[in-house]
């Protein structure tokens, strides 16, 4: 009997400890599909552009986070482009590289790229057009939700510019740009577009709307886009509808007066407008 009691007793932990144990499988497997649909962002645009370049975190450490995205490197030392996992450096010189590992990041945007959407846009005359077409989308999937977007096609016009990099003291990022940013025309260049779509109420911590960046497919030309026009193009949308962000425990970053309003000059950085 009492050998009978301590089969049954032992039968029943065990049964105990793999229902927890496949609990705790499912837990992790939904953390793991959750990580998917967040959107990764280190620091703020408004830490950037008030003059914050110094890295904090790592190349290697940004890829944990996601196999698409934009965003910079410390001392704004070209603009990050990352498609199909691989981080890709713009720099001021118009040349394109791979970003080392232990490159460091002020400033970025990623997510794990799942298609949600797929259409074909045409006939785009200029970036409002494009903006416009991308919006409709947008409204019709998710207006209130983020969107990493990759449009591939062949570009009559690509229009980018990218920066050289900073040396402290540093100056607020649209003063960098007025004396240190290059541009870069290229025509009838194939390439894919990395966009970004921030919600309107994203004003405090990035600024609502798109961003766009470029790279070529042959992985040589690239950067921040100010203008484009395209007879067509595929693109495909990721609706994300998490956020997650890193901050900086630096004694300068923790400083800042983060709530200062600096839209124009995110206007003037990324747009070149006025």
């Amino acid at each position: 009997m009492k050998k009978l009691f301590a089969i049954i007793l032992a039968a029943a932990i065990l049964l105990s400890f793999t229902a927890c144990s496949s609990q705790q499988e499912s837990k992790t497997e939904k953390s793991g599909e959750s990580n998917r649909e967040t959107v990764y962002q280190v620091a703020l645009l408004q830490s950037l552009t008030q003059g914050y370049y110094d890295g904090i975190i790592k190349v290697s450490e940004l890829k944990e986070h996601g196999d698409i995205g934009i965003g910079t490197f410390e001392g704004v030392n070209g603009e990050m482009i990352v498609l199909d996992g691989t981080v890709y450096q713009a720099l001021g010189d118009g040349s394109v590289q791979e970003a080392a590992d232990d490159e460091t990041v002020p400033f970025s945007n990623v997510t794990f790229f799942d298609s949600d959407v797929k259409e074909e846009i045409s006939k785009i005359k200029d970036i409002n057009a494009l903006k416009d077409a991308l919006d409709k989308t947008v409204e019709k999937n998710g207006k209130n939700m983020f969107s990493f977007v990759k449009i591939s096609g062949e570009f009559k016009k690509m229009n980018v510019r990218s920066e050289l990099k900073q040396e402290k003291p540093y100056k607020s990022l649209d003063k960098a740009l007025a004396t240190d940013q290059r541009e870069f025309n290229y025509d009838n260049i194939k390439g894919t577009v990395v966009a970004l779509y921030c919600l309107d109420y994203m004003g405090g911590l990035n600024t609502p709307g798109w961003h766009f960046h470029f790279i070529s497919d042959d992985k040589k030309k690239g950067g921040h886009i100010l203008e484009l026009a395209f007879d067509s193009a595929q693109a495909e949308y990721d609706i994300t509808p998490e956020f997650d962000m890193r901050l900086s425990d630096n004694s300068d970053f923790q400083k800042m007066e983060l709530a200062k309003d600096v839209s124009g000059a995110i206007k003037k950085v990324e747009t070149n407008e006025e």
